[in-house]
Order: structure tokens, then C-alpha cells, then sequence
């Protein structure tokens, strides 16, 4: 029997971009029976992945998945700060949640767990899909694609989560992996 050798408490926000990607990643590391991802998705996630019809593969893979009902329900602040968890992942991470983390804003579930660890020695790891300058090609929930642009305050403020103090932005969900991965 293996035992658990790293715990996760991983984040879904609201984003499209990037979320098929995600929940491929995160099913492949859940695969490892050393890893255990405990799943925690803001209001908008769970839209987003109602309409990405992700939502039943998230809630059949993993045993604890838990929708978001404020910024303190359901509680994993606390297991955040007192070393419950290994890591806080928060991927992927919209523009809006990026502004509010940078801002210190803590008023839902994801912002709040974020400032939280923060206070505690648990490691943060962001990935912000609106990061990169230009015009990106994504895929709406029925496939299109669709052209967005990243507006230069998202580029800001993912500025200002790069200098935060316990606080590693990644570019790329890959990324993600390779870091739990060496944390194994």
C-alpha cells in the first residue's frame, strides 16, 4: 500500500481558457496513488465546467470536491495555514481572481484561501491564463475559436503576483505538473 506522500488542495476559478488542459493534469497526477488532490471551485468554476462538460469527470475522479458557497464555506483556510496541505494550487486562475490576490481583495473562496496560506508556510502556486501580452486563439465550450486579448492591467497585475512573497507563477499548466512532480 502506498502512503500519501503529497497532499493538494488545487483551486478552479472560473476560466475557460486552459480548463480542458487542467483537468487532464490534474486526473494525470491523481493517477499517482502518492498524490492527493482535494478539489475546491469557485461559483464560476463550476459554471465553467458545467459548460465544458468536465464537471461529472471532476466530481467521478476525485473524492473531495467542494463548490464554493462564500469566502469562508467551505473552510480550507485554516488546513491551508496549519500545514494540512502541501501545496495550493490555483489553476486556472482568471483575470479577476489575479486582480484580487494582487490587491490583497479576499472576498471569495479561492482570493481568501490564497491570502490566507500566505500567512501560513504552505506553498502557493498560480496559474493566471492572462498573462501573456498579444492576442491568444482559445475554445469556447462548444469548440470555436475564438481570439482574445490580454489587456495590459491582467499583465500588471500578474506582474505583482510574480513579486509576492510565497507566491510561484507559472506559465503553463505543464509547468504545474513539473514542479509537483519534483515535489515527489
Amino acid at each position: 500500500m502506498n502512503l500519501i506522500t503529497l497532499k493538494i488542495a488545487w483551486g478552479i476559478t472560473g476560466s475557460g481558457d486552459k480548463i480542458k488542459e487542467t483537468i487532464d493534469a490534474m486526473l494525470h497526477l491523481f493517477e499517482d496513488s502518492t498524490i492527493e488532490i482535494d478539489v475546491f471551485i469557485s461559483k464560476a468554476g463550476k459554471q465553467v465546467l458545467h459548460w465544458y462538460k468536465l464537471w461529472d469527470r471532476v466530481k467521478q475522479a476525485f473524492d473531495t470536491v467542494k463548490v464554493e458557497v462564500n469566502a469562508n464555506v467551505p473552510f480550507i483556510a485554516g488546513p491551508l495555514q496549519v500545514g494540512k496541505y502541501d501545496l495550493l494550487v490555483v489553476a486556472p486562475l482568471t483575470a479577476n481572481s489575479s486582480a484580487k490576490i494582487a490587491y490583497g481583495i479576499e472576498d471569495t473562496l479561492l482570493t481568501n484561501a490564497v491570502a490566507q496560506t500566505l500567512k501560513g508556510s504552505t506553498r502557493v502556486i498560480l496559474f493566471p491564463v492572462d498573462q501573456f501580452p498579444g492576442t491568444i486563439t482559445t475554445l469556447t465550450p462548444d469548440e470555436q475559436e475564438v481570439k482574445i486579448r490580454t489587456r495590459a492591467i491582467d499583465l500588471e497585475n500578474v506582474e505583482k503576483l510574480r513579486k509576492m512573497e510565497g507566491v510561484t507563477v507559472v506559465s503553463s499548466i505543464n509547468e504545474v505538473v513539473e514542479i509537483i512532480d519534483s515535489l515527489r
